[in-house]
């Protein structure tokens, strides 16, 4: 016997036709540059990108040709997301704040035919241009900005060349869609090319009640960068679902980005713990500035201080931590709560919602032991968290990686977790930033998380640095909120209270800022070689 239902495929197209017949009018704004609101709409949006779609293939785009962007949040990058894989290529979106050396790679190695660049972005660009092999850079320019018309074209002038051109390409579901590449902290970066399938899917989940749930009745604000695994799906969830979306362009600091919320009522968003750090900073300043609706957040890219949480619900913003990376499109778990979990009080409910959740549907989920072992979820032994599922890659671009992969392939993500009998995932470590001090496991996350809960600290991070007598030991660098400070007997005697003495760092950095990764994680390799030699020097910026 056979099933009687229709097998169309899942493609990007059938979420512009949603777009274009159902909400024509709801609205897409975007932040210019220079600060003003620029107005559009999804039918004015999906057009364009058909615009583009018919320009690329006027310029001899093939299927699977790889065109990529360096572009902030707005709705051109919104158009490309939807217009390059209409004509049958692949997006790839490409990071500005990756050294040149590694953008270079990326471009190479992905094999980019065409780029769209944003004019403030420009300069990047001109720095890697004789060393990359594209052969047409087109511009986005929100005024006038002069062009090197030899190399460089106006992305209006590609848009003119493909209106009433497109030509719509018979597009499969496990055709390749788009292209990112992890941040490569530990290597090269790596590519990872996601199928309209695995697209539409991870979108579809996002919409789900006990993940995002976000609707039509939604606006959605992706603060997270568009060139970081597909602004985590937002772009590509609202689209579904027809909500307003409201893109922030390049201005991420708190006091636009709560403008922004505020005169748009924006309802969800999504982004790294940092910036979120800085918005709680800027509303406790100013507790009368901005009325805000009542939003969620859907925080992610490292853990979530518990002091975070607390801060943002008392100005009606509710945080979702998520888990999950480039190579789970990317999410793989949200800290949604069950009924008796969220039942609890507060401060067991807090537990829970600092977990990385549960996995998301659809999603597979075991942690192993160092042999390959799974583990019982038992709330207690740790094991590198390893994932599997319709969105999640089974391969790097080019077959790099192999390692990264299990035999029965599963993705192997580096993370340590435990998971109790409920199915809550709790992260411990990332299986290379595990400090091992005489002969026991100390989990950086853990520490860090305790530490930023200090009423005096705005962020921290802990790392292993050689010890003669323990081969390991933790140490933790510290950065004050404004106007605050504490001492080293002080952070102590507020770690000492929830671990171990043996657990407690020795040694303390009192620093300005902590060095980032391109994705905007601590960069613990950065801070491994800079503190890899222990300093006799005390004070700011040194050893206490």
């Amino acid at each position: 016997m056979r099933s009687t239902m229709m097998t169309d495929g899942l493609t990007l197209d059938l979420l512009v036709e949603r777009a274009e017949s159902l909400f024509p009018a709801v609205p897409i704004v975007s932040r210019a540059p220079d600060r003003r609101l620029v107005r559009s709409s999804y039918g004015e949006v999906m057009a364009r990108a058909r615009a583009l779609a018919g320009g690329l293939q006027a310029e001899g785009l093939q299927a699977g040709d790889r065109v990529a962007s360096l572009m902030w949040n707005h709705q051109m990058h919104l158009e490309a997301y939807f217009g390059v894989p209409l004509a049958g290529g692949v997006l790839h979106t490409l990071n500005p704040r990756l050294s040149i050396d590694d953008l270079v790679y990326i471009i190479g190695h992905g094999g980019d035919r065409f780029l769209i660049v944003d004019a403030a972005l420009l300069p990047l660009y001109l720095q890697l241009r004789d060393q990359v092999k594209l052969e047409r850079v087109w511009v986005v320019r929100w005024q006038d900005e002069p062009l090197d018309g030899a190399t460089l074209t106006d992305y209006e002038d590609l848009l003119a060349t493909g209106r009433g051109r497109f030509m719509p390409h018979q597009l499969d579901e496990a055709d390749p869609c788009l292209m990112c590449y992890t941040s490569g902290t530990t290597g090269r970066p790596k590519g990872v090319v996601y199928s309209h399938r695995s697209t539409v899917l991870h979108a579809m989940a996002i919409t789900m009640p006990d993940a995002v749930g976000l609707s039509c009745r939604d606006v959605v604000t992706p603060v997270v960068p568009m060139f970081h695994a597909n602004a985590w799906g937002l772009p590509f969830a609202a689209t579904l679902v027809g909500a307003p979306q409201v893109f922030p362009g390049p201005h991420l600091d708190a006091v636009s980005l709560l403008d922004l919320f505020a005169g748009e009522g924006v309802t969800v968003t999504a982004g790294v713990p940092t910036i979120w750090l800085g918005l709680l900073e800027a509303l406790r300043q100013e507790p009368e500035r901005w009325d805000l609706p009542a939003m969620r957040t859907v925080v992610g890219g490292s853990a979530v201080p518990a002091a975070l949480i607390e801060g943002l619900a008392a100005f009606g913003m509710s945080v979702i931590q998520g888990w999950g990376m480039t190579e789970t499109s990317p999410l793989a778990a949200l800290a949604q709560l069950k009924p008796a979990e969220n039942a609890l009080p507060p401060a067991e409910r807090l537990r829970y919602q600092t977990s990385q959740g549960l996995p998301c549907p659809l999603v597979r989920l075991r942690i192993a032991d160092d042999a390959g072992q799974a583990l019982p979820w038992d709330g207690v032994r740790m094991g590198e968290v390893q994932v599997r599922g319709p969105w999640i890659t089974a391969a790097y671009h080019g077959d790099e990686g192999a390692d990264k992969f299990t035999a029965d392939g599963w993705l192997r993500t580096g993370d340590v977790a435990v998971v109790d009998p409920k199915g809550y995932v709790f992260l411990t470590d990332r299986t290379k930033d595990l400090i091992k001090s005489g002969g026991e496991w100390i989990s950086s996350v853990a520490l860090e998380n305790a530490l930023m809960n200090h009423p005096a600290v705005l962020e921290a991070a802990v790392i292993a640095v050689p010890d003669e007598r323990w081969g390991e030991r933790p140490l933790a660098v510290v950065v004050f909120k404004s106007g605050e400070k504490a001492s080293v007997e002080d952070l102590k005697a507020h770690l000492g209270a929830h671990f171990a003495k043996w657990m407690v760092p020795d040694r303390y950095v009192f620093a300005t800022a902590i060095p980032r990764t391109s994705t905007g994680k601590f960069n613990k390799l950065a801070l491994r070689a800079q503190y890899r030699q222990t300093a006799e020097r005390e004070g700011d910026d040194g050893l206490a």
